[in-house]
């Protein structure tokens, strides 16, 4: 049985309508200031317009569309390196009541989600929640947050959590949080491995463009075919959150949370070879794209199960 992973002509839309948003509100120059010492924290301004086109709600138990609407958002948010609690926002509202919930998707509030005692986003959120041995809980900061600096720019903050109860559906909230950065994840890695391939066509050594190198032609191509497998993958996962059986939908999310997470950081390694010195630069072409990737791509959720389920898929390989 086939399955059509192309988006229907609503989600395209929702892409499209984040795509202009962000390219009228959210600049590169932006995203490169983005991790700057004295540069201004996430702007609940511009979190609220994004929460006004509807995006931040998309998957919501109450709300309007599902998982592969999360999908095509979150790849045009990828694209842009748009920063902010995408994922937990989207997580929590699996798992909080539903008139919080409504207030996550109106972008009210803000969610830091992770494991204690740094958590992404702490210094700017409304609401805490733990991730715990494949449980979520909601927390309580004992203490002031101290606000702490992070390669990835994001307003990241030290502080305890008094643990509060689980909530319910931990499971299906995690699942979605993976599909959610794993979207981010290729669709920004899938940005960075374009501009390496314009910059490639550009760039003169021994008097012919790089591109034409196959040393350079050759892992440009790799990395482009690992990641368009990757958001099949991704979208794949998203169809099974709304159709198939919790432990179907345990497996899919975990190869593709595996195949994002290789494939985005394969093409930092290849994007990073391509641009060579200036990449590394902060004021450069690709840094502010890798140091997103390289910060989302250590923050996806997983569940304690995750790493059995894909050695089991893959025939006992680790």
């Amino acid at each position: 049985m086939s399955i059509d992973l192309d988006f229907d002509s609503g989600q395209q839309a929702l892409a499209e309508a984040v795509g202009r948003f962000c390219a009228a509100r959210w600049s590169d120059s932006d995203a490169r200031q983005a991790g700057a010492e004295d540069a201004p924290q996430l702007s609940r301004a511009l979190w609220s317009e994004l929460a006004e086109l509807g995006v931040l709600a998309a998957g919501a138990p109450a709300g309007e569309g599902g998982a592969l609407e999360v999908c095509a958002a979150m790849e045009a948010l990828g694209h842009a390196v748009f920063p902010g609690p995408l994922v937990a926002s989207f997580l929590a509202q699996q798992v909080l009541p539903e008139d919080e919930a409504r207030s996550v998707g109106a972008g009210d509030c803000l969610v830091a989600f992770g494991n204690p005692p740094l958590l992404p986003w702490a210094a700017d959120a409304d609401l805490f929640l733990e991730c715990a041995d494949g449980q979520i809980f909601r927390g309580e900061p004992r203490g002031p947050v101290i606000p702490q600096a992070s390669l990835g720019g994001e307003a990241w903050g030290r502080l305890e959590l008094d643990r509060g109860p689980a909530l319910p559906g931990a499971k299906r909230a995690l699942a979605l949080g993976v599909i959610a950065g794993a979207a981010y994840l290729v669709a920004a890695a899938n940005r960075l491995i374009e501009d390496a391939a314009v910059y490639a066509a550009g760039r003169q050594q021994f008097g012919r463009p790089i591109g034409e190198f196959q040393a350079v032609a050759h892992p440009l191509a790799d990395a482009s075919m690992g990641l368009a497998a990757a958001r099949l993958l991704t979208r794949a996962a998203a169809c099974a959150f709304e159709t198939d059986s919790p432990g179907s939908l345990q497996r899919r999310t975990a190869i593709a949370r595996h195949s994002a997470h290789r494939a985005a950081l394969d093409a930092v390694q290849t994007g990073h070879q391509v641009f060579g010195a200036v990449g590394i630069t902060l004021e450069g072409p690709a840094f502010f794209i890798t140091r997103r990737i390289r910060g989302l791509a250590a923050q996806l959720p997983r569940t304690p199960d995750s790493g059995d389920l894909l050695g089991a898929i893959l025939g006992g390989a680790r």
